[in-house]
């Protein structure tokens, strides 16, 4: 036995001890360590991505630990570098494939609670920018309020117990995007814990490969992020804004109409960066009053026919506009499109325009619940850079493939859809790219999120619906997209990121700059629990 080996071995049993089935918890951690085989364990290693992914992506680690300190943390990765294991990052465990997660001998590191104390939220201004250091741990729905009750809104998801750590890395795509970008775009400090235990804090300023390696090139897989520094928008700033969250009772024809002024919108690039807008749909039982909790009341008034017998409603099939327009700066006034509101007037049954502080807009977009469905599901959420979606008869063909699901009754299947404008030259999507993040696919017009949830088996029918999605909508004769563009926090497919880097990074450059960040900052693979991460550089 040599000298390394003997140290190994000694380090191994000081800092460890066994389960009955032998699997090693770390001595000296203060948070709580669940270890496989443990009821504790399949609660504690539960994800968004469970129910589906749970089999065919490794998602059942060896120990999740829930640190309650950095000192936690740094005790974990010496660990995990000392025995050849693999940490997996988690904040709030919602990646569509469930990359946040591992197997094998590998450590699941939770961070959902860590870093949730009352130094973990600061608001302080620097060279003229209202600034918030914020930690990972952070939900959006909680966050957002927090920024809500000092007058402050920053871009973000709809998704309330999305944490900032995933979200971040994944661009924060919400929407305000093309009235204010990503919330990744917002970042000037990030605050990581290396694979040696190092605390570092990175600018673009300090270190730009890095900075841009982190915001868009391979999440969770650079070093454990704990804190960001973020620049955040004041409502005093953008006095005027107005907003529409609009429902509608499902019917084809009016989710073609909605959906011809969605594209007209999406598909001119002069329309002015100050609106966003998007349409989404949702299939009956999904739990409305958790994203209005204001809507009961009217519902019973205006259409009581949607309750049964027993006063309990029946969650009709719903069509939600979310339309907003904000004064980017003084003087800003709606004279390009002076009707952008009264086109959603037609067939509405509840919502209205609203002149509201911008920080207030941004909760009303949060959808209160966890999850959308509680079923397995097939996810896509697809992208493109078309400025001829009219052209090419898309609202037509989205409008059928949607009808296809929603409307039978009994085929086990629901579809939660979110489709929302990006496009314009001006619009702050675009004009962000070159800031020294890394973010995909910054000539995007139009994303388009259909996720199908169903029964087991139902699940056939989930995947030859999207499979047909995949083969009309994508490619050289696509009805959407005439190349297959992925995004990180949208992923499906095929499940290792070096055969398929093209589809969420445009460039070999790019691909390849990101691959020797991650050899700086990975070099004994601590943070590659899995196949979906850019691989580290030869």
């Amino acid at each position: 036995m040599n000298i390394l080996t003997s140290w190994v071995n000694y380090f191994y049993n000081i800092l460890t001890s066994r389960s009955s089935d032998g699997t090693a918890t770390i001595q000296g951690i203060t948070g709580k360590q669940y270890v496989r085989g443990t009821r504790e364990h399949v609660d504690a290693s539960y994800q968004y991505a469970t129910s589906t992914h749970g089999i065919d992506h490794d998602m059942n680690p060896a120990l999740v630990i829930q640190p309650k300190t950095k000192e936690d943390i740094k005790l974990a990765l010496r660990y995990a570098k000392a025995n050849h294991v693999a940490v997996a990052i988690r904040t709030g465990g919602h990646q569509y494939s469930g990359a946040s997660s591992t197997g094998g001998r590998n450590i699941q590191l939770d961070l959902e609670r860590t870093f949730q104390g009352p130094d973990d939220k600061k608001i302080f201004i620097k060279d003229g920018e209202t600034l918030v250091r914020t930690s990972v741990s952070q939900a959006l729905g909680s966050f957002n309020a927090w920024l809500t009750e000092r007058g402050l809104f920053i871009p973000h998801g709809q998704c309330t117990e999305v944490h900032l750590g995933g979200h971040v890395q994944t661009g924060g795509y919400g929407q305000l995007g093309r009235s204010f970008g990503l919330f990744g775009d917002h970042v000037r400090i990030i605050e990581l814990i290396d694979h040696n235990g190092k605390e570092l804090s990175i600018t673009r300023e300090t270190d730009p490969d890095l900075f841009f390696a982190i915001l868009g090139g391979s999440p969770g897989n650079f070093g454990v992020i704990t804190h960001l520094t973020l620049k955040v928008h004041r409502d005093r700033d953008h006095i005027g804004s107005q907003g529409l969250k609009a429902l509608y009772l499902y019917n084809p024809a009016t989710l073609k109409r909605l959906v011809d002024i969605l594209v007209k919108m999406s598909d001119d690039p002069d329309f002015p960066p100050n609106y966003d807008l998007c349409v989404s749909v949702l299939s009956s039982s999904f739990k409305l009053f958790d994203l209005w909790p204001e809507l009961d009341g009217q519902m019973r008034e205006d259409h009581p026919e949607v309750y049964g017998e027993n006063g309990m409603i029946g969650w009709p099939r719903t069509i939600i506009v979310y339309a907003q327009w904000v004064p980017l700066k003084p003087g800003d006034q709606m004279t390009y499109k002076r009707d952008f509101f009264s086109q959603f007037d037609q067939d509405k049954i509840f919502g209205w325009v609203e002149k509201k502080a911008m920080s207030k807009l941004t909760g009303d977009w949060i959808f209160r619940n966890v999850r959308e469905f509680d079923y397995a599901y097939q996810k896509r959420a697809y992208t493109t850079n078309s400025t001829n979606l009219t052209g090419q008869g898309w609202s037509s063909w989205v409008t059928d493939r949607i009808d296809a699901i929603v409307r039978p009754e009994a085929n086990r299947c629901w579809l939660s859809v979110q489709l929302q404008a990006y496009g314009g030259k001006e619009s702050r999507f675009r004009t962000n790219a070159n800031n020294g993040t890394s973010y995909s696919w910054r000539d995007t017009t139009l994303v388009a999120v259909l996720d199908c949830f169903h029964t087991a088996e139902a699940r056939p029918r989930a995947l030859d619906w999207q499979a047909g999605n995949d083969q009309q909508g994508l490619g050289p004769n696509g009805r959407f997209s005439k190349d297959e563009r992925i995004l990180f926090w949208g992923s499906y497919g095929d499940y290792n990121l070096a055969n398929v880097w093209n589809k969420y990074h445009e460039t070999k450059e790019k691909y390849d700059r990101i691959r020797a960040v991650r050899k700086r900052m990975d070099p004994d693979g601590t943070f590659t629990p899995n196949t979906f991460c850019v691989p580290r550089a030869d």
